[in-house]
């Protein structure tokens, strides 16, 4: 969950890496996962989807006990608000979500009224999708 990502897990990130415009995306999930690298885009294993990944470092150590790296991983589900509007999530948001617009490398983002189902995103209102109240 993202309330359970420290400043320290996150303090050697030196890139996001956007694999979709977050402009378009009311909240995106992050994890902590342990990678085999600091860098280059990880291998997926769960539904839906990556929309980005963190870079660490040069300096970024791996885990004595496994030689992996934490990075942090932005993702969706396909029952997520930008696939489902009118879902599950059509008013709050994961816990372990986001506004992608309050993520910076080292800063780990916080949920805002647009990702709570607040004013729509830029997308959703080019398409003419409107939140209930």
């Amino acid at each position: 969950m993202s309330s359970l990502i420290s400043a320290e897990e996150i303090s050697h990130e030196v890139e996001i890496v956007w694999l979709e415009d977050i402009d378009d995306l009311d909240y995106v999930r992050q994890s902590l996962d342990r990678l085999p690298t600091r860098k280059g885009k990880p291998a997926y294993h769960r539904d839906g989807r990556m929309v980005g990944y963190a870079i660490l470092a040069p300096t970024a150590k791996p885990s004595r006990a496994s030689g992996t790296f934490r990075r942090r991983v932005f993702w969706l589900l396909p029952h997520d608000r930008d696939s489902q509007p009118d879902g599950l999530y059509t008013k709050g948001a994961p816990a372990e979500a986001v506004d992608p617009a309050t993520l910076a490398p080292c800063v780990k983002g916080y949920k805002t009224e647009r990702s709570e189902g607040g004013p729509p995103s830029s997308a959703m209102r080019a398409l003419g999708i409107t939140l209930p109240l």
